[in-house]
């Protein structure tokens, strides 16, 4: 079965918190590769060998979109892998 790809918007005012999360769930919805974004544009990514910044896979499986919409303050959509990709990479470095 293929990956899940998805993309959180985080409704917030905290400026060390990131904005908007994205990641890679194989089909248990564990996380394989995520992406975290910050108010001030800094990504940072992880994934199973390696981790920038203060990014770090979950240790649980992610919750459904509409369970993560249940919390109005996660905006949560499913994107195509190619939308995670480019995130991805361009979160090098």
């Amino acid at each position: 079965m293929p990956h899940t790809y998805l993309k959180v918007r985080w409704i917030h005012d905290f400026p060390d918190e990131p904005v908007e999360l994205y990641s890679e769930l194989d089909d248990d919805r564990y996380e394989v590769r995520k992406v975290e974004i910050f108010p001030n544009g800094r990504r940072s990514r992880a994934d199973q060998h390696t981790t920038t910044g203060a990014t770090y896979l979950g240790q649980i499986p992610v919750p459904t979109p509409e369970e993560i919409a249940e919390d109005h303050q996660f905006v949560p959509t499913t994107i195509t892998q190619q939308e995670f990709d480019q995130t991805w990479t361009s979160a090098e470095g």
